[in-house]
């Protein structure tokens, strides 16, 4: 039933993204505010890790160690080196996140098509995650460098390294990496509910194609990363009645959600007074998002790795 939910909410998603595209083109617009990404970033986008305690108590319980306790100060202590760590080494923290963040959004965005996994498997998740990164170079260059300077790189020889890359249409090379990767897990035991692969693909090169970088950007991790991982936490709090299971996960997303948003409006009124407003709100989105990236895919791999040695 998940596989045909993702195809349906694949589907929609292709179809909407057309259509928008369609009126923005129309009305000669390629972006909408930053503070409506953020807002929607914030809400829709940041609720989907919400339900982290509930993993941790799982994982805790699979450890035998009772002190569940432990999980939260653990939790916010590797968000907070996140933080830290950027503004001490932003070029080393942005690459690395870079490269985090194209296995997460290639994995969690196919893994619930794939059935046993292995080192390839796991590096095809990298490659097709690449497409998040290299697409924005590719058709908005430009602009997005741009977002790299507002996160605190000031190394010159990195956007040397990016105008080579531009130059010699090397990036396209990522794209084309991601695309046999792509094609890859489309082929691979095929079934009609691979299709949800394709959809996705040609969805987020149009993204990509038409709006800026953070717009393209946030209609892709909120309205297709998101929402499907949320159904997938939906279908395992009630695996019979989908519905049932979005309500319960509204109600246990609320606290964690409405904490994480507290502390994103304290962050704000702070950065505010040194940078201005389209600074601060990059930096609370892509900072932000690394630290809150980190502890949650930590905890994703010991979860499955310890739930793999159960079963």
């Amino acid at each position: 039933m998940i596989n045909k939910i993702n195809l349906n909410h694949s589907l929609i998603f292709f179809l909407t993204i057309n259509l928008l595209t369609f009126v923005f083109y129309y009305l000669k617009v390629d972006s909408i505010p930053p503070f409506i990404c953020l807002f929607f970033i914030l809400t829709l986008g940041i609720s989907h890790g919400a339900l982290d305690n509930l993993k941790g108590k799982k994982l805790f319980q699979l450890l035998n160690f009772s002190k569940f306790i432990l999980f939260y100060p653990t939790y916010i202590l590797i968000g907070v080196s996140v933080i830290l760590l950027w503004i001490n080494f932003p070029l080393i923290m942005l690459l690395f996140f870079l490269a985090i963040a194209s296995y997460h959004f290639g994995k969690e965005d196919t893994q619930f098509l794939i059935k046993n996994e292995n080192s390839f498997i796991q590096f095809s998740y990298l490659l097709k995650g690449l497409l998040i990164i290299f697409a924005p170079l590719h058709f908005h260059f430009n602009e997005t460098v741009s977002i790299f300077k507002f996160l605190l790189i000031e190394n010159e020889i990195f956007f040397s390294f990016l105008g080579i890359l531009e130059k010699y249409k090397l990036i396209k090379i990522g794209i084309l990496l991601s695309s046999l990767s792509t094609i890859y897990f489309f082929c691979k035991n095929y079934n009609f509910d691979r299709t949800t692969i394709i959809l996705d693909y040609f969805s987020i090169l149009l993204l990509n194609f038409h709006f800026e970088p953070l717009t393209a950007f946030t209609a892709y991790f909120c309205l297709l990363h998101s929402i499907r991982h949320i159904i997938t936490l939906a279908n395992e709090l009630d695996d019979q009645n989908i519905k049932n299971g979005l309500n319960l996960f509204l109600i246990k997303s609320l606290p964690l959600t409405t904490l994480t948003i507290i502390f994103f409006g304290l962050a704000f009124f702070w950065l505010i007074n040194q940078y201005s407003l389209d600074n601060v709100i990059f930096k609370l989105i892509f900072i932000g998002l690394a630290s809150l990236t980190f502890p949650h895919i930590l905890l994703e791999y010991f979860l499955e790795k310890n739930e793999r040695k159960t079963n």
